[in-house]
């Protein structure tokens, strides 16, 4: 499904909050724009991202956290030790901290989705740094909206 007015894709899926007793289902959407090649975005609240809370991690976090634990300090992610198709995901902000449980085959099927738009090592390409790194060396140059 593309999203807005750039290409990306965007799925809808469901994590599982653990807490100390129970866990709570949680609606929540990965979604992920050509414009920002490097990342991908998780939504919690509304699919359309204009309300609830978003976190913006690295494309090569989640394709690592598949096999084994990535990430460091405010997130997380690591496939559970058993073999069945699910993934840890463990969030840290300065009010407090959640651990998610979510399907390792939705987000391998996302990845895959995301490296059809743009395949992994291609990242830098699709930016194009050096025509943005001689815009703002010019002093802005043309206008950027008009490429």
């Amino acid at each position: 499904m593309a999203s807005r007015s750039t290409p990306g894709h965007t799925t809808s899926t469901t994590l599982h909050l653990v807490g100390p007793h129970s866990w709570t289902e949680v609606p929540a959407t990965l979604g992920y724009e050509v414009t920002d090649p490097y990342a991908v975005r998780i939504g919690f609240g509304s699919p359309d991202g204009d309300d609830g809370i978003s976190w913006l991690l690295a494309r090569d976090l989640l394709r690592a956290g598949l096999d084994r634990p990535a990430g460091d300090g405010d997130v997380r992610l690591w496939p559970a030790r058993t073999t069945g198709d699910v993934l840890f995901l463990h969030l840290r902000a300065p009010s407090g901290e959640a651990l998610f449980e979510l399907s390792r085959t939705a987000v391998a099927a996302f990845l895959r989705q995301t490296e059809h738009l743009v395949p992994v090592g291609q990242e830098a390409a699709v930016l194009q740094v050096d025509d943005e790194l001689a815009a703002l060396l010019s002093g802005g140059g043309a206008d950027p909206g008009a490429r």
